[in-house]
């Protein structure tokens, strides 16, 4: 069963960096995957990762791009070319990654777009809900058979305060019968995020895979490349002189929380939770709509399993026993 959502004490917060929390532990050998690790806080997962040892592989879809901003830093990474909005890029990506080696100690599901213009893959599935949900679905159990020879492997998945947007409508996934609302579909697809961490620690907890949701905070980052600077500081993201709003993050801050879900010996033992500011979350409090914390149904496990049931009909893929 997933653990309970409660804190455990980490001596870390809001403003620790990926370098603080991995400071001291050591990944050589081990192999971590990081899909979108070439932006962002994608590229602070990686420098850290890579500098704690490990081997890592990042999915690219923009490959040239990811050499033009991995190849200078320290560490053994390869990268390899990833699309998840292609079922069959996701394939040739995870056959790519069985050729380099025999075991995946760490996945971490980072990559994602955000609010969006309406577009669909080629199967006629909304962009949001397939490349942030069913692309990392299909990828996680394309690589699940290395998960499991890895002896306490953990699976990192980037949800969203977004979550809290909005939650699941799986009898219209798509928006095919419901006018498109780029916000709702990016909750739609954080919240699914959440959920399959939930499910699939309890598919994995007895065969030694642990999962773990992350909230990474407030960041500015080519995340936010289909909104407006005028939508931007409508949310009070930026002010009129193009000023961050100081309760953002720095990439190297938004990284920390996921190289904690990561790495952290405080979540041995442990899965199935959603987290923020390197620590387990606690349930938001409705009187503070602009603090932290989690909605009730990501939590809801009877959600997340029926999530899991719409995921495999929609991409034709189930984990293997």
């Amino acid at each position: 069963m997933p653990s309970h959502q409660e804190p455990v004490n980490s001596p870390f917060g809001y403003r620790s960096t990926a370098g603080e929390v991995i400071d001291g532990i050591d990944l050589s050998g081990r192999c971590v995957v990081v899909t979108g690790g070439y932006s962002g806080i994608g590229t602070e997962t990686v420098r850290a990762i890579a500098a704690a040892g490990a081997q890592v592989i990042v999915g690219a879809r923009r490959t040239g791009q990811a050499h033009d901003v991995l190849d200078a830093l320290d560490g053994e990474i390869a990268i390899l070319p990833l699309d998840l909005a292609d079922p069959a890029s996701i394939d040739a990506f995870a056959e790519a990654v069985a050729g380099r080696t025999d075991t995946i100690d760490i996945l971490i599901n980072n990559a994602a777009i955000m609010a969006s213009p309406l577009g669909r893959d080629a199967r006629g599935y909304e962009m949001q809900f397939a490349t942030n949900h069913l692309g990392h679905f299909q990828l996680t159990a394309r690589l699940w058979p290395l998960l499991l020879t890895g002896g306490g492997a953990r699976v990192v998945a980037l949800s969203s305060i977004g979550h809290r947007l909005h939650g699941l409508d799986l009898d219209d996934p798509n928006f095919e019968r419901r006018d498109y609302d780029k916000w709702l579909a990016y909750g739609q697809a954080k919240s699914a995020n959440a959920l399959f961490a939930l499910q699939l620690d309890k598919l994995g907890e007895s065969r030694g895979v642990r999962a773990f949701a992350v909230h990474p905070g407030g960041i500015a980052t080519p995340l936010q490349r289909h909104l407006t600077m005028e939508e931007q500081r409508a949310m009070g993201w930026y002010d009129e002189d193009g000023n961050v709003h100081e309760a953002f993050k720095s990439t190297e801050e938004g990284a920390a929380t996921t190289v904690w879900c990561a790495v952290s010996p405080l979540l041995e033992g442990k899965g199935g939770v959603y987290c923020e500011d390197c620590e387990v979350a606690v349930a938001a409090d409705p009187e503070k709509p602009r603090a932290g914390g989690y909605y009730p149904h990501i939590r809801d496990e009877n959600l997340a399993g029926k999530l899991w049931t719409k995921s495999e009909a929609m991409t034709g893929v189930s984990f293997p026993a």
